[in-house]
């Protein structure tokens, strides 16, 4: 009889843990999903991807606007909205969608959505996703879930660009109704949706219940607050006002390592830094700097790319002279920065007939490290013959200045791609959307266009060295300066965080313990 009360006993205790295990998991999965709050170097610009070209606002784009295809931390491209594609010849590319998806306006995410995007994409007035995918000729819906896309010739990059904001789906409904106005409230197929945005000082997206992956989204709201100053970034990160840096300064990395409450995700990225010459954007281009690639080559070789990444960056970047990071396999190894040569930069001036001190303005989006390298510039070029002007700007009216020509120089970094056209041909083709300095050569836009119908490796690659000797060595139409790192920082609360050498925060698994 004892024996069997123990029994009893142990069966009773054993069904209450039961119990309390039970009402523990129903009263977490009951409890609301916690917010997050994620820090940015700068304020987006508008949040409509066919307009927008921001870094920071790609992060936000992350919680918005799902793509086509993304890309994994090994760099290949897996599905998002399309579940398949398939190349039926080297001009026709048919894609399959994902099923039963809506945008947050609840209207259907299908094949004519997709179509309707796309074209959006190509022909809407002052879209920078046109030359991107400008080789798209047309899009046919095949049934609701499949659509053909045409294209005028053999396009290498064609599906890369689909992974970043050309990829990324609007509600037609939404685009048409809000027009210009769509970026004050998009309307996309992401794991958020937009509540509220305040310039300068935040932006609010909060979970979508019908989103077609809900069962990775652990998090309830977001708040994206830009704070452009690294150090005021690293303290709200310590104090827990913020609980994901996007990026802190190579400087701030050992405080957050030694940190137990906090982390850094250090990894390579896909982009550079580099300085935006305006060579034929308007009145401000007509100066010797403009019209000699003599005095910019002067310019150039003033400029010692160790020391400055050493004195602002703790040395943690790659020097470079070109758009492709050294892990791409079309990154050219033969062509390196020259060694620093205030000699030969001043013979250069004296060739060109420029009298010193020649003044140039140098436009610096107004965050702490990039007024550092700027002043630095400021005086290494001072020893060649140049006197640099730093005009700081808020990054989104120095995007607008940029493209209306208001420039001499313009310190600006891309954020990158996996394929190397998305690094180089918005920015140096004559007519590209992005060619803020109005660069043109015949013979570059040629091996560009060229390089896009060429799948063999090899010999693509040999056709971006051609133009590289021509566009950076004989015209010095851009001056790249470093590859940089991602250097995301938070919580030890965050958990799930994935890095993608993109550098973008994906929300999907990511929690907030």
């Amino acid at each position: 009889m004892i024996r069997l009360a123990l029994t009893a006993l142990l069966l009773l205790a054993g069904a209450a843990q039961n119990a309390q295990a039970q009402a523990q998991a129903q009263a977490q999965a009951q409890a609301p999903a916690p917010n997050l709050r994620i820090g940015l170097r700068e304020d987006p610009d508008q949040l409509d991807p066919s307009l927008a070209r921001t870094y920071v606002g790609r992060i936000v784009f992350a919680a918005l606007c799902d793509k086509l295809f993304d890309i994994n931390e090994k760099l290949e491209i897996v599905p998002q909205l399309a579940t398949a594609h398939a190349w039926e010849d080297p001009k026709t590319l048919l894609i399959t969608l994902r099923s039963g998806v809506r945008f947050h306006d609840g209207e259907p995410m299908d094949a004519e959505a997709v179509r309707y995007s796309l074209m959006r994409h190509l022909t809407m007035p002052g879209s920078f996703r046109r030359g991107e995918i400008n080789s798209m000729e047309s899009v046919e819906v095949v049934n609701p879930t499949q659509v053909r896309v045409r294209l005028k010739e053999a396009f290498a990059p064609f599906l890369s660009q689909l992974t970043d904001r050309a990829g990324m789906m609007v509600s037609p409904k939404a685009a048409e109704a809000l027009g210009a106005g769509f970026g004050n409230r998009p309307v996309c197929a992401g794991p958020f949706r937009f509540v509220e945005r305040v310039a300068q000082d935040r932006i609010v997206v909060e979970r979508f219940p019908g989103y077609w992956d809900a069962a990775r989204i652990h998090l309830n709201r977001i708040t994206y607050l830009p704070i452009p100053d690294s150090t005021v970034r690293l303290a709200n990160l310590q104090s827990g006002a913020i609980d994901i840096s996007e990026t802190i300064s190579p400087s701030d990395v050992p405080a957050v390592q030694r940190n137990p409450r906090l982390r850094a995700v250090l990894s390579d990225e896909l982009g550079y830094q580099s300085i935006t010459l305006n060579i034929g954007n308007g009145p401000r281009a007509n100066t010797p700097f403009g019209r000699d690639p003599r005095v910019r080559q002067a310019f150039e070789l003033a400029i010692d790319r160790d020391a400055l990444n050493q004195v602002v960056y703790e040395g943690m970047y790659t020097p470079t002279r070109q758009a492709v990071p050294p892990a791409s396999p079309y990154h050219i190894a033969s062509l390196r920065p020259a060694p620093r040569n205030v000699e030969r930069a001043r013979a250069l001036l004296r060739e060109a007939g420029v009298r010193s001190p020649l003044q140039v303005e140098m436009t610096v989006p107004n965050n702490p490290d990039l007024r550092q390298v700027a002043e630095v510039i400021q005086a290494m070029v001072a020893e060649a013959g140049f006197e640099l002007k730093i005009n700081a700007m808020e990054f989104a009216s120095s995007l607008q200045a940029a493209q209306r020509g208001d420039f001499e120089t313009y310190l600006l970094g891309w954020s990158g791609r996996t394929d190397p056209d998305g690094n180089i041909w918005t920015f140096i083709h004559t007519g590209a959307p992005q060619n803020d300095g109005r660069y043109g050569n015949p013979a570059v836009d040629a091996l560009l266009d060229q390089q896009r119908q060429v799948n063999d490796p090899a010999a693509r690659r040999a056709l971006l060295e051609r133009m590289w000797q021509v566009a950076v060595v004989q015209d010095v139409s851009r001056i790249y300066l470093w590859h940089r790192k991602n250097t995301p920082a938070m919580s030890a609360r965050v958990q799930g965080f994935q890095a993608v050498p993109d550098g973008l925060i994906r929300l999907q698994g990511l929690r907030l313990n």
